[in-house]
């Protein structure tokens, strides 16, 4: 539920939602209005899109990476599972300035999840952004950890979250080697994943949530690029499950596992949480084409509780939502 605040800034929020909703699906209304992953095993858990439109989906249980051409209804195997000596792909993101796709690789021969290859620990791979070719690999320092999320700073580095560390590691222009850039205790959670979602705002300052931890965090930076203040930011609601994020104009889109796809509106030290949609199954990511929020189910309970039973609704699928605007 969204948490109520004054009635004409509700007014206000919805009436531009409406407005911006209907002029994003009357530009959609050619498109599809959902993109279907093939295959039992896909469990998809993170999704980005290039500039020209085109939607790339990592799969938690199969590896691989699989790719929808702008406009199509429906993903299909592009980088086959192993490549590049990855395992389970989470995070991905399409980096159009240096014509690289992000993938975050992670061995989770441990929990059962066995994919092709026999590569150990966590690593953030690229791979070219037009013919899947592999580029390059860094991997995680230490022994536990787990590659969950990616962003692009202002300064051309990539960014990586370790949910299983209090860390956001930083991978510069040209290097092969992975540094921790920001670190705070509050990051760290007792029980589960903490660091999840990452994304850089507009005001260049990076936005980091904790999935189990329910938080959301401003890290600063320096013009010269390092990590200032740690700031946990006041939400206008308690979120839950916390997912991935991407920004959006002088936003962010946020999903939570919980079911919902936000939009956060920061405010100084507060953030306010509008929920745009509920009732998804899992949702694990978001990105952003045009004026078009993509939602991506993961439903990755049904992989991981085994306590739960049933089974995943097929074909998996992201969904499209039209966004309000600025």
């Amino acid at each position: 539920m969204i948490h109520p605040f004054a009635l004409l800034g509700k007014f206000a929020f919805w009436r531009r939602v409406a407005i911006a909703g209907g002029v994003a699906l009357a530009c959609a209304a050619a498109g599809p209005s959902e993109i279907t992953i093939p295959g039992a095993r896909a469990f998809p858990e993170s999704l980005s899109s290039s500039s020209d439109g085109t939607i790339f989906i990592g799969s938690f249980a199969q590896g691989g990476i699989f790719r929808a051409q702008p406009g199509a209804a429906q993903a299909e195997p592009w980088i086959k599972p192993g490549a590049n000596d990855s395992r389970s792909t989470l995070g991905v993101l399409a980096d159009d300035r240096s014509g690289t796709l992000w993938v975050c690789s992670n061995d989770l021969s441990r929990i059962g999840v066995t994919t092709p290859g026999t590569a150990k620990g966590s690593a953030l791979k690229s791979f070219d952004l037009k013919t899947g070719a592999p580029k390059g690999s860094a991997a995680f320092p230490g022994d536990r950890t787990l590659c969950n999320d990616i962003a692009i700073g202002p300064d051309g580095s990539a960014y990586a979250t370790d949910s299983f560390n209090p860390h956001v590691l930083r991978l510069k222009p040209g290097s092969h080697q992975l540094e921790v850039w920001a670190t705070d205790p509050r990051f760290a959670v007792k029980n589960g994943a903490g660091l999840d979602g990452i994304a850089f705002g507009a005001d260049g300052n990076a936005y980091v949530d904790t999935f189990n931890g329910n938080g959301l965090f401003r890290i600063e930076v320096s013009a010269g690029g390092a990590a200032g203040k740690i700031t946990q930011l006041q939400t206008s609601r308690t979120l839950q499950l916390p997912d991935g994020m991407r920004p959006y104009n002088n936003k962010l889109l946020l999903v939570e596992g919980a079911g919902r796809f936000d939009l956060v509106t920061v405010e100084g030290d507060n953030a306010r949480i509008d929920t745009i949609k509920e009732g998804y199954d899992g949702p694990v990511a978001v990105t952003r084409v045009d004026n078009t929020a993509w939602v991506l189910e993961g439903q990755l309970h049904y992989l991981l509780d085994r306590k739960q039973g049933g089974a995943p609704k097929l074909p998996f699928r992201a969904y499209a939502v039209p966004l309000p605007g600025p």
